[in-house]
């Protein structure tokens, strides 16, 4: 397979970040198909058309259902709000696409199980856009836990923070209301967290949770005086179990001041300690028991050429990779994957165990008690 046609639907933040990703990869990583960068699909048609050009797309549309139907298309990129998730992505199934789909996965857990149903039929392949997962700072990580540098897996505890509601006074708006945005913090940011753990360590099991709105009414914009109610949780914690065993202290907040992209994980060993913080992306702080006592600390790790595939992007170490590059690896292992036919680390079937997850939160939280997943 030379080449693979790419269908876009949605040109803001993640699809900018698809097509940017799509144009960086072949001459990043070499050993993939080339993207053709087939059709770009957004609602406004002039909208749509300067970002054709700015991307590099052949065409553009305002109908997401041409884009599935061009038979010149043979991945679907879906980065368009949670809600339209599910139609899209089984309406490209069934038209035999591969579906490279942002998270959260979808809007409900109903619907993410749809999803994946209609997966196991496909004969297109799937990935989810969790692109935090595939950075070469957490794949080492992952290799020092299993290789046993830390020793036996005792407790984890992962907390993810941002500040985008914080203010008490932000306006009403789409992400406060369920049939819109779904989940709050947690499926915004806590899917995150929850994504990285369950490659670093085994997937949650069973948890107890609370969950909680810290500002109930929001002002409406542009109607003075008037206010509309947040009908999704603001911040979310949990006790864990994983199916190895170990347990677990989750956290989250789109309500806290000052964090901007924190998700900081703690992996306690029976012989040390791996720290992470994403907001520090390229580094890892790493604890080994061992050596005089007087002389032990953490060590920092910093990414380099020796973390593939951060080589393919600079031959230098501490140059820093970023978010958008992150992006590019993932998009490189997805084309690799539909080629070779071989397994891909993050499909609907992943996505699907992290929805679980993050809606057994709201359960337990509801239901005032332990819940299995």
């Amino acid at each position: 397979m030379d080449s693979i046609g790419i269908g876009l639907i949605g040109t803001g933040f993640m699809g900018k970040c698809h097509a940017l990703a799509f144009n960086a990869v072949k001459a990043t990583m070499g050993d993939v198909p080339r993207p053709r960068l087939t059709v770009l699909c957004d609602v406004d048609a002039a909208h749509t058309a300067q970002k054709a050009s700015d991307f590099g797309f052949a065409r553009h549309t305002t109908d997401w259902r041409a884009v599935i139907a061009d038979p010149e298309v043979d991945l679907v990129s879906i980065t368009t709000p949670n809600a339209q998730h599910r139609e899209m992505a089984i309406a490209a199934l069934e038209a035999g696409k591969h579906v490279y789909c942002e998270k959260p996965m979808a809007l409900t857990l109903a619907d993410a199980e749809a999803m994946a149903a209609a997966a196991r039929k496909a004969r297109g392949r799937t990935r989810l856009g969790y692109n935090y997962t595939v950075n070469p700072a957490i794949q080492h990580a992952r290799r020092l836990v299993h290789e046993g540098a830390i020793g036996r897996l005792l407790h984890v505890r992962g907390q993810v923070d941002e500040d985008y509601m914080a203010d008490p006074d932000l306006p009403w708006s789409w992400r406060c209301r369920a049939a819109d945005a779904g989940l709050g913090t947690l499926g915004d940011i806590t899917c995150h967290l929850v994504s990285l753990l369950h490659g670093l360590v085994g997937r949650i099991t069973s948890l107890s949770a609370d969950i909680a709105v810290a500002y109930p009414q929001r002002p409406m914009k542009d109607e003075p005086g008037k206010f509309g109610t947040v009908e999704n949780e603001d911040i979310a914690q949990a006790l864990v179990r994983f199916e190895n065993g170990v347990t677990g202290v989750l956290s989250s907040s789109r309500a806290a001041h000052g964090r901007k992209s924190l998700i900081r994980i703690e992996l306690h060993g029976s012989h040390g300690m791996i720290t992470f913080d994403q907001e520090r992306m390229n580094e890892l702080e790493l604890y080994v028991a061992e050596g005089d006592a007087a002389t032990r600390g953490f060590r920092t790790i910093l990414t380099g050429p020796a973390h593939p595939p951060y080589g393919q992007f600079c031959p230098a170490p501490g140059h820093q990779l970023g978010f958008n590059e992150l992006k590019v690896i993932e998009a490189a292992e997805f084309l690799r994957a539909i080629a070779a036919h071989t397994p891909i680390a993050f499909d609907f079937e992943e996505g699907l165990a992290v929805e679980r997850v993050i809606h057994g939160f709201v359960r337990s939280a509801e239901e005032r008690r332990w819940v299995d997943l």
